[in-house]
C-alpha cells in the first residue's frame, strides 16, 4: 500500500510512526516510568545519587583495587581495606565447590553438577514435558550416583561422608524437591479426603512437621533415629538428612497444593464427574493441572526457600557450600576475609534462586496465555454451534 498525498495521515508504513527509533522509545519510557511526576522524579534522582555514591566505591573495592591471586595471603593483608581479596576464592574454590572429595577425582562431582544443571535445563523446556522425561531423570540420577560413589567402571569408591560443597547442596536440593513434590500432592489430596482416617493422618503429619523447625528434624534424623533401628542396621548420615529434608519440604508444599485445590471452582469437579471420570483421572487430568498452575508462585517460593535451607545440614557435620566457606575462613592466612567469601556464596545462591524465579514467571505467563487461547477457541466453537 502506498501512502501518498491525500492519503489518511493515520496510516503509516512501519518505521514512520511516532517514536519509531530506539532513542525516542527509550526517552518515552523514561518519561512515563521515571519522570512522570514530581514525586517520581524526586525518587528517581535520589536513587541515582545513592547508586552513584555507593556503586563507584564498591566497584573500586571489588574490581579495580582487588587482589586476584596471593598464595600466602600477604598481598591481601597489605591491600586490606582498599580492595577485595578474591585470592581466597582462587585458592579455596575447589574445597568450596567439592568439599573433601579426593583432589584427583574432583572432576567427578564437577561432572555430577553439570548433569544436575542439564537435567534442570531439559525439564525447563515445555517441549520435553513428555513421559520419557521421567526416564531421563532416572538415568541422570543413576549416572550421578555412579559418578559420585564410584566402585564400578574403574572408578574409585568414595564414601559420601567426603561429599561436600556445591555438589552436596545441589544433591540435597534436587533429591529433596523431586521426592517431596509428589509426596506433597498425596498429602494435599489426603487432607481433603472424605475418608476420616486418611484425612486425620495427613493432617497430623503436616501439622507435626510444620510445627517444628528443620534443625529439630535434622537432629532427630542424625541422633535419635539410629536409636530406634534394629541392632546391626544403620542408615547413612547423608541419607538420614535427606529423608528429614524431604519430609519437611513435603509438609510445606502440601499446604501450597491444598490452597490451589481449594481455589478450583466446584463446577470443575462436577463437570469431571458428569463425564464419568474416576477420582484419579479427574484429579490427574482436570483438577491438579489447574491447581498447580494457580500455585506456581508459592510453589517456587517454597522451592527457593528449601534450596537455601540446605545450608542447615552443617549442624550435623555435612560440608555444604556455606560450611566449606566457614572452614576456609578458619585457616589463619585467610582469616578476616569473610566478606569476600560470603559474597561468593551469595552470588552462587543468587544465580540458582534468580533462575528459578525468572523461569516461574515465564512459565506462569506462558500457561496463562495458553489457557486464554484455549478459552477463546472454546468460546468460538460454542458460538459456531449456537
Amino acid at each position: 500500500m502506498n501512502v501518498g498525498k491525500g492519503s489518511d495521515p493515520s496510516i503509516a508504513m512501519p518505521g514512520q510512526g511516532k517514536g519509531s527509533d530506539p532513542f525516542s522509545r527509550a526517552f518515552s519510557w523514561m518519561r512515563e516510568n521515571l519522570f512522570s511526576g514530581w514525586g517520581n522524579t524526586l525518587t528517581t534522582l535520589v536513587i541515582v545519587y545513592l547508586l552513584w555514591k555507593l556503586a563507584l566505591p564498591f566497584l573500586d573495592w571489588a574490581l579495580v583495587n582487588a587482589v586476584w591471586w596471593s598464595p600466602d595471603g600477604k598481598a591481601c593483608r597489605e591491600a586490606k581495606g582498599t580492595g577485595a581479596c578474591w585470592a581466597l576464592i582462587a585458592d579455596k574454590h575447589r574445597f568450596m565447590l567439592f568439599g573433601t572429595y579426593p583432589f584427583e577425582h574432583q572432576w567427578r562431582p564437577a561432572l555430577a553438577s553439570l548433569i544436575f544443571i542439564a537435567l534442570y535445563v531439559v525439564s525447563a523446556l515445555r517441549a520435553c514435558w513428555r513421559p520419557w522425561l521421567a526416564l531421563v531423570w532416572l538415568v541422570g540420577l543413576a549416572a550421578i550416583g555412579v559418578v559420585m560413589w564410584g566402585g564400578v567402571l574403574g572408578l574409585v569408591y568414595v564414601e559420601n561422608g567426603r561429599w561436600g560443597g556445591l555438589a552436596l547442596t545441589l544433591l540435597l536440593a534436587t533429591f529433596g524437591i523431586a521426592l517431596a513434590f509428589p509426596l506433597s500432592i498425596l498429602l494435599a489430596l489426603g487432607r481433603r479426603s472424605t475418608m476420616p482416617i486418611i484425612r486425620w493422618l495427613a493432617i497430623g503429619f503436616i501439622e507435626l512437621i510444620r510445627g517444628v523447625p528443620l534443625i529439630s528434624l535434622l537432629f532427630m534424623a542424625s541422633v535419635m533415629l539410629p536409636l530406634f533401628l534394629p541392632e546391626g542396621l544403620t542408615i547413612d548420615k547423608l541419607l538420614r538428612a535427606q529423608i528429614a529434608m524431604i519430609l519437611f519440604a513435603a509438609a510445606y508444599l502440601a499446604e501450597v497444593v491444598r490452597g490451589g485445590l481449594q481455589a478450583i471452582p466446584r463446577g470443575q469437579y462436577e463437570a469431571a464427574q458428569a463425564l464419568g471420570l474416576s477420582y484419579w483421572r479427574m484429579m490427574g487430568f482436570v483438577i491438579l493441572p489447574q491447581a498447580l498452575r494457580i500455585s506456581i508462585p508459592p510453589l517456587v517460593n517454597t522451592f527457593i526457600g528449601f534450596f537455601k535451607d540446605t545450608s542447615l545440614v552443617l549442624i550435623i557435620g555435612l560440608f555444604d557450600l556455606l560450611t566449606t566457606i566457614k572452614v576456609s575462613l578458619s585457616e589463619p592466612k585467610w582469616s578476616g576475609f569473610g566478606i569476600e567469601a560470603y559474597l561468593f556464596a551469595a552470588a552462587v545462591y543468587f544465580v540458582f534462586c534468580f533462575a528459578m524465579s525468572r523461569y516461574s514467571q515465564a512459565l506462569e505467563g506462558s500457561l496463562g496465555e495458553a489457557g486464554a487461547r484455549a478459552g477463546n477457541k472454546a468460546n468460538r466453537a460454542a458460538e459456531e454451534v449456537a
